[in-house]
């Protein structure tokens, strides 16, 4: 597998959750890092999400598509080479990541979002 990482950004406990979903789909090798905004302020936000990030290419998956963890992400890392961040994540987003996290970020992150709306419908 590449060293594309996806950082998966949330309210509570949230990206914890679904990156524990996505291990018990796809196994654990699978390039996921949680952040969560629980107590903390935005600088603190904005260092967690730094961090999580490092210096490799990387899909940002945020909750909501506005709000403190875009906010957070968008303050720091807009414009930086090798990252681009997707709102709205869901657990499809997660899963096709994790499948094709060996292809470029520009491509991972088209295919995730597109897999992403996809997977929300009415029924």
């Amino acid at each position: 597998m590449s060293g594309l990482a996806g950082v998966v950004v949330g309210h509570a406990n949230l990206a914890a959750a679904l990156i524990s979903a996505v291990e018990q789909i796809a196994g654990a090798e699978h390039g996921l890092v949680a952040v969560s905004n629980t107590d903390c302020d935005r600088g603190t936000l904005e260092e967690r999400i730094l961090a999580a990030v490092g210096d490799r290419p990387s899909v940002i998956f945020i909750d909501m598509p506005s709000g403190s963890c875009l906010f957070a992400a968008m303050r720091r890392l807009a414009g930086m080479p090798g990252v681009r961040i997707v709102t709205g994540v869901n657990l499809a987003m997660l899963l096709e990541f994790v499948f094709h996290r060996d292809e470029g970020v520009d491509e991972v992150a088209t295919t995730v979002a597109d897999a992403g709306a996809r997977a929300v419908g009415l029924r």
